[in-house]
């Protein structure tokens, strides 16, 4: 066995399946070069027979990226396969990850498949994807749940075909680290050629074990695989969190006995990178990357760690990327250096129009607020894709009235198509009179099921950043807004929103 650790990020299909998640074919593009950085082994990249533009995304990122295998997930059957092939033509490394449900529960009430069926699929599935690709991964979903014996004959079939890789999902989260670890265990024993591919463990946090058993699954049943996302993100209780599996094992490499090829101090920064294009914004007590993780409010543990750091610190906060992500621009800045930041956070501009754009944008905030953070160039630069991309509706500007005694009031100007709208309204404070003010000529019949505000730094100037998640006949999309004025955030969150309404979305969103 290898000793080394295989890290494979799903951010950019598993992690794009929680509610309100989706990303633009941009967006995805700028996080898997963040994930490039960070030198994640295999990026997941999308479904690409889901939609034109999962497919748009898989193709670009599998161009783009060099350094880093690209992966389309595709399900056991000719067209998936088909499709993820082709998205993955450019790719300098690609790999087809291809699954089907073995579950008895699956496989009755899902697929209405019989087991025999399922078997065959899954051989032809992976024989054909052998013949386009020479990188295949085969998923059993709802892996834990299956049958031991069915499972077994499965596996050992389409290692056979070519699979190169296989990994054994916890689908619904319901696995308990010594079992899962053990069950891994048992199949690699089982399987007579079970030598000829690489195990992997993708587990769910349903029972909030995630990372805990893909450590198992690791250390107990020989995966040299994990899957993962950025900040644990993924649907219901998300994903095991790369940036957990990756400290555990680095930090105790005296038990794993491990190498990980990821460039730790690149985690933070992909994180608020995901964290504000999603709007899933990263609970402050979260492990690695949290705003408390490596703060001390006890005065014993502060005085233990001015005597010696590592008296109550495992891991270093440079480490992960605190330090190295507080350099700080100002209105004195010149292009070159703000240029110079959107390389270092893995943001490129496709013209030299595109960074004279978004240096202007940079400017107006810098006359607003002294210094200008890392989180704040990420906001300008997702807010001035979204105008470069042309959306139905944007922000031009707001004008709002609150005094106490008094119902506050707001007029706000946003272009609607090639329409200027003026609209005003009232409402319960400035914010809901903004809102019902662009609703009001709207009338999408939305409901708003979060309204979020986070500071994206920590000073009374920062520039608040909202989240907006609407819901439409069973649709759910997020919106992001940020500016130092947090009605104006407000209205572009909410704007934001609409727009990924009115998008079309075909997309199916698979389970693994």
């Amino acid at each position: 066995m290898t000793d080394k650790l295989i890290i494979f990020d799903t951010t950019l299909r598993d992690g794009e399946q929680s509610p309100g998640a989706s990303m633009t074919r941009e967006e995805k593009l700028r996080i898997a070069r963040q994930l490039e950085r960070l030198r994640v082994d295999v990026i997941e990249a999308g479904f690409a027979a889901s939609s034109n533009g999962d497919f748009e995304a898989v193709r670009s990122i599998a161009n783009a990226i060099k350094d880093s295998t690209v992966c389309s997930l595709a399900r056991a059957n000719d067209r998936d396969i088909a499709r993820a092939a082709e998205a993955l033509q450019g790719a300098a490394r690609g790999r087809i990850h291809t699954f089907i449900a073995t579950s008895p529960l699956h496989m009755e009430k899902k697929l209405r498949m019989t087991p025999d069926q399922v078997f065959e699929q899954a051989k032809q599935a992976v024989r054909f994807a052998r013949n386009l690709r020479d990188d295949i991964e085969f998923s059993p979903e709802d892996g834990y749940r299956s049958d031991m014996d069915f499972l077994c004959r499965v596996l050992e079939a389409v290692i056979a075909e070519g699979a190169t890789t296989i990994n054994v999902p916890d689908t619904v989260g319901y696995a308990i680290p010594e079992l899962y670890g053990e069950f891994i265990r048992k199949l690699r024993e089982r399987i007579p050629n079970s030598d000829k591919a690489i195990w992997s463990v993708h587990c769910h946090n349903d029972l909030g074990m995630a990372v805990a058993n893909s450590l198992a699954g690791v250390r107990i049943g020989g995966a040299r695989q994990v899957e993962c996302t950025i900040n644990g993100l993924g649907e219901r209780a998300g994903n095991c969190s790369l940036e957990e599996v990756v400290m555990a094992v680095k930090t105790r490499k005296d038990y794993f006995g491990l190498e990980v090829g990821i460039d730790t101090q690149h985690i933070v920064a992909a994180s608020r990178m995901v964290s504000q294009t999603t709007g899933f914004v990263v609970q402050p007590n979260k492990a690695v990357v949290g705003a408390n993780a490596f703060a001390h409010a006890s005065g014993i543990h502060q005085d233990g760690v001015l005597k010696a750091r590592d008296t109550y610190e495992i891991m270093r906060a440079e480490d992960v990327g605190w330090t190295a992500n507080k350099i700080v621009l100002g209105k004195l800045s010149g292009r070159n250096a703000f240029k110079q930041r959107l390389q270092e956070l893995g943001i490129e501009m496709e013209s030299e129009a595109e960074v004279n754009q978004a240096f202007t944008k940079f400017k107006e905030l810098a006359d607003r607020k002294s210094e200008i953070f890392d989180e704040d160039i990420l906001a300008l630069v997702s807010d001035e894709s979204t105008v470069a991309g042309k959306e139905f509706y944007s922000f031009v500007s707001l004008s709002q009235k609150s005094e106490t005694g008094e119902r506050p009031e707001a007029d706000i100007v946003f272009v609607a198509g090639d329409a200027e709208i003026k609209a005003h309204a009232n409402g319960n404070g400035p914010v809901d009179a903004s809102l019902k003010a662009i609703e009001s000529h709207v009338n999408s019949g939305a409901e708003m099921v979060l309204y979020s505000v986070n500071a994206i730094s920590g000073s009374t100037e920062s520039q608040g950043e909202v989240t907006v998640r609407l819901q439409q006949s069973g649709r759910v999309v997020n919106g992001v807004g940020a500016d130092p004025d947090i009605i104006v955030a407000s209205a572009k969150a909410y704007l934001s929103a609409l727009n990924k309404l009115k998008s079309p979305s075909d997309r199916v969103s698979p389970q693994v």
